[in-house]
C-alpha cells in the first residue's frame, strides 16, 4: 500500500489552487460562478510570443534544450534586465525555469538544509513558506501591517535574523496586497542586510511592471548593488506578458547559486520546452506597448473594483500600488453569520460561504498568513468584475449578527 513521504504530511494544497477547483467544480454544476481566485491575467499571449515560437517549429527547435536555457532567450533576459532593471548581468548568472515557482523550489533545494530559516514577510504568497518546508526549511514570518501600506519595516526583519536565517524573501510589488517598495523601504532593509552577510535575498519581481499612480518598480539591486553576490531575482512571463500556460520564469543571481540551482534542474526537469523559450525571446524583444496597455487596464479595473469594495459597510480595502489584487479587510464581520446561516468564524469560512452563497471564488487572506481578509483578483473581464461587486455587497448586506 502506498504510503506518502514524511515531508508532504504538512503540506497543504496552495489555497489559490484549491479555491479555483472547488470553483470549477460549482461550474460544472452549473452554478453562475466568477472566479477571481487566481492571478491569471485575462489578456491572449502577445502575437510575438506566438510567432516566436512557431518560428522554434519551423526552424526543427524540438530536439532537447540546454538545461540552463537556449541563448536567444538568455541573451533576450540580459537584455530586459538592462532595459528594465538598469542591470549588466551576464549569461552565466542566468537561468531559465519552468515558470518562476521552479526557479523558487530549485533555489530552496540547491541551499536549504533541515532547520534553515527562511524570513517571510506576511502576507506572502502560499507558495514560498510551503516550498521552504519541502526541504526542512523553517519559515520564519513578519507581519506587514495594514497601516503601514503592508510594507515590511526594516527592524521587524532584523529582529526575525537569526544564525540560522538563510534567506530573506520580498516579493514586491506583492502578491496578495499589492504593495511596493520604496527606495527608502529597500535602503532601510539593505542596511540591515549589511549586518547580517549569511543572508541571501530572494527578490520575487514577477509584478514589476504592473506599478500604478505613476510609481516605478525598483530593485533591491538599484539601491543597494554591493549586495550582489547575495541576491537572486526571480521573474518570468506569466503576469505582465500573460502567457501562464507558457510555463517560462527565469532568475538571476550569483554564478555559484545558479550552477547549483542549475543541478537541481538538470535532475528534476531538465531544460524548458524549445518553443515556448522561442516565443518568450520573441516576447521579450518587443517594445513595451503591449504590457503598457495592459497595466493601464489593470489601473482602470483596480480603481473600480476597489472603488467599490470601499463603499460597502464592513470591509475596509487600502488602495494597492500594484500587481492585480484587492486585499479587502474582514474583522467588522468575523463572528456573525451569513444570509444562509453559516457562522463565519474567520476569513476561510467567510470566502467559503461566499463562494457557495453569491458563487463568487476568492482566497482568504489566512492562506497568506494575514487574516481577516480576501484576496480578490481584477484580471477579470470588467462585466465580471462588475457583477462580482454586486453580488459581494449583497452578501454582505445580508450578514447577520
Amino acid at each position: 500500500m502506498f504510503k506518502p513521504a514524511e515531508r508532504l504530511a504538512t503540506l497543504p494544497t496552495p489555497a489559490t489552487i484549491a479555491m479555483a477547483a472547488r470553483a470549477r467544480e460549482l461550474k460544472a454544476q452549473g452554478k453562475p460562478v466568477i472566479s477571481l481566485a487566481l492571478g491569471e491575467p485575462d489578456f491572449p499571449s502577445p502575437n510575438a510570443a506566438l510567432e516566436g515560437a512557431v518560428a522554434e517549429v519551423r526552424a526543427g527547435h524540438t530536439g532537447y534544450p540546454p538545461i540552463p536555457g537556449q541563448k536567444p532567450l538568455l541573451e533576450a533576459i540580459a537584455a530586459k534586465f538592462k532595459r528594465d532593471n538598469g542591470l549588466d548581468v551576464s549569461l552565466e548568472q542566468l537561468m531559465v525555469c519552468n515558470g518562476g515557482k521552479q526557479a523558487i523550489f530549485n533555489a530552496f533545494m540547491a541551499s536549504l538544509n533541515e532547520g534553515d530559516e527562511v524570513v517571510v514577510p506576511a502576507p506572502y504568497w502560499v507558495s514560498y513558506p510551503l516550498i521552504a518546508r519541502m526541504f526542512g526549511g523553517v519559515p520564519v514570518e513578519v507581519p506587514c501591517r495594514e497601516e503601514d501600506g503592508f510594507r515590511p519595516q526594516a527592524e521587524a526583519i532584523r529582529a526575525a535574523i537569526t544564525l540560522r536565517t538563510r534567506w530573506l524573501v520580498l516579493n514586491f510589488p506583492n502578491n496578495p496586497t499589492g504593495a511596493i517598495l520604496e527606495r527608502a523601504d529597500l535602503e532601510a532593509i539593505a542596511a540591515v542586510l549589511r549586518d547580517a552577510p549569511h543572508v541571501m535575498v530572494m527578490s520575487d519581481e514577477i509584478y514589476e511592471h504592473l506599478t500604478f499612480d505613476g510609481k516605478a518598480h525598483l530593485s533591491l539591486l538599484n539601491v543597494a548593488p554591493d549586495l550582489a553576490e547575495r541576491v537572486l531575482i526571480i521573474n518570468g512571463m506569466s503576469k505582465a506578458y500573460a502567457m501562464t500556460g507558457w510555463r517560462v520564469g527565469f532568475a538571476c543571481g550569483p554564478v555559484p547559486l545558479i550552477k547549483a540551482m542549475i543541478k537541481v534542474q538538470g535532475n528534476a526537469t531538465s531544460g524548458i520546452c524549445t518553443l515556448a523559450q522561442g516565443g518568450a525571446a520573441a516576447a521579450l524583444r518587443e517594445d513595451m506597448a503591449g504590457v503598457q496597455a495592459m497595466r493601464a487596464t489593470y489601473e482602470r479595473r483596480r480603481g473600480v473594483v476597489v472603488g467599490a469594495l470601499q463603499q460597502i459597510t464592513g470591509l475596509s480595502c487600502a488602495m494597492p500600488q500594484g500587481a492585480f489584487y484587492a486585499y479587502p479587510g474582514l474583522s467588522a464581520l468575523m463572528g456573525m453569520h451569513s444570509a444562509g446561516g453559516r457562522l463565519l468564524k474567520d476569513d476561510v469560512a467567510f470566502a467559503e460561504a461566499l463562494l457557495e452563497e453569491a458563487h463568487i471564488a476568492t482566497v482568504p487572506g489566512s492562506a497568506f498568513g494575514y487574516g481577516p481578509h480576501l484576496r480578490l483578483s481584477f484580471a477579470a473581464a470588467d462585466a465580471e468584475l462588475a457583477e462580482a461587486c454586486e453580488r459581494l455587497k449583497d452578501f454582505v448586506a445580508g450578514i447577520k449578527g
